[in-house]
């Protein structure tokens, strides 16, 4: 699929590949770089995976150690 880039250097990704991947509005992308190639990767947050699994009843201890994982994840993609 062709797509063209603007003069703000803005590109619309084609509906199907949105719908394929669940992108939506407001929604991240990462791009990647892989020798010639630029990759565009949706960015999954937290809340994306909300209720993809069973909790232990304790929400307040899974809220905590997810907020730790991603401070985590986010110095270690800074670096």
């Amino acid at each position: 699929m062709i797509s063209t880039v603007t003069t703000k250097g803005q590109v619309t990704i084609p509906a199907t590949i949105r719908k394929k991947y669940g992108i939506h509005p407001n929604d991240r992308v990462d791009f990647l770089i892989e020798g010639h190639r630029i990759i565009l990767v949706p960015v999954k947050t937290l809340r994306d995976f909300r209720g993809a699994v069973r909790g232990n009843g304790e929400p307040d201890q899974e809220r905590q150690a997810a907020k730790e994982a991603m401070g985590r994840r986010t110095i270690e993609e800074m670096s």
